[in-house]
């Protein structure tokens, strides 16, 4: 079985029209892109795309590469002033002469629908978050589209990272599952990966899980991205010999991508009804 994950974001999607026809204003969500990457350009136009179809404004502040750290942390925290602005994200990675983290600290915390300010990261690992980060609770969508219990299921959370091994591990644990997190560079990873109910994985290792490390019973969410030199993009999954044996796999691309965008959306959503 394939995990649809362009389906599951038009679901989501059509949801999200109708709760912003409810509002009774057009929420804004302010994205800052730093430089040019032409990888980076093609998520921010279908962030664009999609917040258009549900009726959020969508804007685009473009900045130079060679930006100070100072002229960028006061653009960020200008932005924050805006009309009707529902939420603000700084498009990661930036270049590698910024602090990421002092940058997107300036975005207040009831605006970070990222939920990677560190107020924010604080507040969901204590559990008093209001909303949830966008690609944990994606992952999470598309694991429960095929199964909604999880109380008690040996899940293999593959990469550490604040984006998706941390938050999707700690939303996990909070439906009851059995938890355990690894990375690229752990010993018999292939043990682990056949003891586990569900596989999520997101370390940017194109291949590294391969058909003979996944039971025919698994479950595999693969939240890897990387670029080929061939420019094409890669998850972490070998994907046309992982769903022969698998219960169900999501695809790259065309899996965890689509939903989180519509996930980031909702966030959106629910600051703006905070706000009516």
């Amino acid at each position: 079985m394939i995990i649809d994950g362009r389906k599951i974001s038009q679901e989501i999607l059509q949801q999200l029209k109708s709760e912003v026809a409810a509002l009774g204003f057009r929420p804004k969500l302010i994205d800052v892109f730093v430089g040019n990457d032409p990888v980076i350009e093609s998520y921010v136009n279908i962030k664009s795309r999609r917040a258009a179809e549900v009726g959020i404004d969508f804007e685009v502040c473009r900045l130079p590469n060679d930006i100070s750290q100072e002229q960028l942390e006061q653009k960020v925290s200008e932005l924050s002033g805006t009309k009707d602005l529902c939420g603000l994200i700084v498009q990661l990675p930036l270049p590698e002469h910024l602090d990421k983290q002092a940058v997107i600290d300036q975005i207040p915390p009831h605006l970070d629908v990222d939920m990677i300010t560190s107020a924010n990261l604080g507040a969901f690992f204590a559990g008093q978050e209001k909303i949830v980060p966008a690609t944990a609770a994606a992952i999470l969508k598309m694991i429960e589209s095929v199964e909604t219990d999880l109380t008690g299921k040996h899940v293999l959370v593959v990469g550490s990272g604040f984006l998706v091994g941390r938050p999707t591990s700690i939303l996990l644990m909070r439906k009851q599952a059995t938890v355990t997190v690894a990375n690229a560079s752990t010993p018999d990873l292939k043990t682990l990966c056949l003891q586990a109910d569900v596989i999520v994985s997101g370390t940017g290792s194109p291949g590294l899980l391969k058909a003979d490390m996944v039971s025919k019973n698994a479950i595999v969410i693969d939240a890897g991205t990387a670029e080929s030199y061939q420019g094409v993009i890669k998850g972490d999954v070998d994907f046309e010999l992982v769903e022969k044996v698998a219960r169900a796999v999501s695809p790259v691309p065309g899996g965890v991508g689509p939903v989180t965008v519509a996930m980031l959306l909702n966030n959106v959503v629910e600051v703006a009804k905070g706000l009516k």
